[in-house]
């Protein structure tokens, strides 16, 4: 006698649709905001060049250390160029390195988790301990330490930040694989004959991603400032390439007699991290119902 394993015998988890949970953050007053912002940034990441007043890496010496004026809303740097044009084409890095820094990590941990999780015993404990030697290390000092052993530049500075993440996601991946994969659906999948890599892609992998994509949100603010400060010690992108963290680095030089060098960069990158935390937050509650304030209080609809 074979056993079928039905749509209603998966782990009721949260599958919410995408119309659905679009919804759900438009109306949820921090999912509205945090939205609105990192889609901002998203634009000037891929349009800053056409929207930018001028070229960011133009020289202008007739112009050095200008302050802000109509015709330099930022005001300029030491070089003549313009800081608004500069903060604008750095959004395209600091978007790029949050993306490209946290899916490698996300994907990387949840690999290892759910592997993790699931199989136990000795494959667990393998993949535990490896796990915890890179959680031994400070994250910014082993960062560092990757980047030193690569070499400066966006994609080995993303690289080293999502090394040094990985081991969140695959924490998190391994204690939701922990506490599902005894459940009566997948029992019956088993049963059924599915075969493992199956039950992990279509049963297990599912029932993972609603707290792994709430943590993956969060992490884009944190690995963005980790990137700023290896950016801020010279270990970012070359120059003149724009970017946040080696702008603060040179405008420090200049910050009692030019103060607006530190202050316009430090806005966007602040404006950036609190949009990826508060549409983090509003993530959580749209996919955790235990967290949702959804319906709850009408101060978190708009």
């Amino acid at each position: 006698m074979t056993m079928t394993v039905s749509p209603d015998t998966q782990m009721p988890g949260h599958r919410l649709g995408r119309p659905m949970l679009l919804d759900q953050l438009l109306r949820h007053k921090g999912g509205a905001f945090g939205l609105a912002i990192m889609l901002l940034f998203i634009f000037l990441a891929a349009f800053g060049r056409f929207v930018a007043p001028y070229d960011p890496n133009a020289n202008d010496y007739v112009s050095l250390l200008s302050s802000p004026s109509a015709s330099h809303w930022f005001g300029t740097d030491e070089l003549g160029r313009d800081t608004l044009s500069r903060v604008i084409d750095g959004s395209r890095i600091a978007v790029a390195v949050a993306f490209l820094s946290v899916s490698i990590a996300m994907a990387v941990g949840v690999v290892i988790g759910v592997v993790s999780g699931y199989f136990g015993g000795y494959v667990d404990a393998v993949l535990n301990r490896s796990q915890d030697v890179l959680f031994a290390f400070p994250t910014l000092l082993l960062a560092i330490i990757l980047v030193a052993v690569l070499g400066p530049g966006l994609f080995n500075a993303s690289l080293a930040i999502a090394i040094v993440y990985s081991p969140r996601f695959a924490r998190m991946a391994r204690a939701s694989a922990l506490s599902i994969k005894s459940s009566e659906f997948l029992d019956a999948a088993r049963l059924a004959g599915v075969s493992t890599p199956v039950i992990l892609i279509r049963h297990i992998l599912p029932n993972v991603l609603p707290p792994v994509i709430v943590l993956a949100a969060l992490s884009m603010s944190t690995a963005q400032l980790a990137y700023a400060s290896l950016s801020f010690l010279g270990l970012g992108v070359s120059p003149p390439q724009a970017d946040w963290g080696s702008m603060l680095s040179k405008g420090r030089d200049f910050i009692t007699i030019a103060p607006w060098l530190v202050i316009w960069p430090t806005v966007a990158l602040v404006l950036l991290m609190l949009a990826f935390n508060v549409l983090g937050d509003a993530i959580r509650d749209v996919l955790d119902p235990n967290h949702s304030s959804i319906g709850k209080n009408p101060d978190t609809l708009l």
